[in-house]
């Protein structure tokens, strides 16, 4: 185990390494200068631009060559120090990103895990159950072939725009202050509703298609048409049916974080909701490099700690794993 943990450990260290430096050098293949914009919005003379924009190509280290940028953006990131935004300087970082956080968490949490059970029970129901599954096979693979952004926009004409339900964009009604008073988490729940929906039901079409899909192909393996010979119960072999169900289901929960991920960004975006996403795009129109590496070092961070808890629980519900590495251990 602890062999296993340490390969695996060891990986998602290469991993971390390769994926912050794409990280890093991506925001510094977009053209232009993100000083000119900065100093075009401060400047109030002419002939300051020149001393403004030397200033703060020093201040950012941006004059520096590449190599060396690249060498504090390590050593600074060992310091937990992520830079000031250009955008809106001279808030750090980090600050911008502790705002954020919590609505991506928010809308990312509760929908992966609920999609992910909801998904697996309404498969797994479905694969004996010729009605259900006559009505969720074709739904799931419209879901799943859904794009996020798409879904959303779309749940935003209907039941924001034509019915008039929901709210259409921010995090929570704008004349409200944001404290911790029922009216305000009243609020935050009614935007909310709209872009966790979208994030819910595309990916709950994907987890309802492979549980159903791997119980057929479980009650149709030969332990299972063994039992049944033996005159085991139908409820006992659909029992083991679903726990080896299971298991592809959890590798397949490792696999979907990034795309997850990348569309609770998007849908964000769409509903103009103040996350991690949304701060992306402000990052994005004002060049500001500091907030774009910040946001995603954020995101790598998130998917290799989910992907490292989800290879530890594989390991402690599968035997088979457990078995194969007290092999290798002797």
């Amino acid at each position: 185990m602890l062999r296993y943990l340490a390969r695996k450990l060891i990986i998602y260290l290469l991993t971390f390494i390769v994926a912050v430096t794409i990280d890093w050098a991506i925001p510094r293949f977009m053209p232009g200068n993100p000083i000119d914009a900065l100093v075009s919005r401060i400047a109030l003379m002419p002939d300051a631009n020149a001393a403004l924009t030397s200033y703060f190509m020093a201040a950012f280290n941006l004059d520096q060559p590449l190599w060396r940028q690249y060498l504090n953006f390590w050593s600074a990131l060992f310091h937990g120090d992520l830079g000031r935004s250009i955008m809106l300087f001279p808030t750090p970082v980090t600050t911008l990103i502790g705002r954020a956080l919590p609505y991506t968490l928010g809308l990312l949490l509760p929908s992966i895990l609920l999609s992910w059970y909801v998904g697996n029970m309404v498969g797994a129901l479905a694969a004996r159950r010729k009605l259900l599954d006559n009505s969720v096979l074709p739904l799931g693979y419209l879901l799943t072939a859904t794009p996020y952004m798409w879904l959303g926009i779309l749940l935003a004409w209907v039941l924001g725009s034509t019915l008039g339900w929901f709210p259409l964009a921010f995090g929570y009604d704008q004349s409200l202050k944001a404290e911790w008073s029922w009216r305000f988490i009243g609020s935050l729940l009614y935007h909310w509703v709209l872009p966790f929906a979208s994030l819910f039901m595309v990916a709950l079409g994907g987890w309802a298609i492979g549980m159903r899909n791997m119980i057929i192909y479980e009650l149709e393996s030969d332990y299972a048409n063994y039992l049944m010979a033996l005159g085991a119960p139908q409820r006992l072999v659909r029992k083991y049916a679903f726990r080896n169900a299971m298991l592809p289901q959890i590798t397949g929960l490792a696999l979907q974080l990034g795309a997850v991920v990348g569309g609770a960004l998007v849908t964000e975006i769409v509903f103009s909701y103040p996350g991690l996403g949304w701060l992306v795009l402000s990052g994005i129109q004002n060049q500001d490099y500091f907030v774009i590496q910040g946001v995603f070092l954020f995101i790598i961070v998130g998917v290799l700690l989910a992907n490292l808890i989800v290879d530890i629980v594989y390991v402690v519900v599968d035997p088979r794993t457990r078995v194969g590495l007290q092999g290798d251990a002797a």
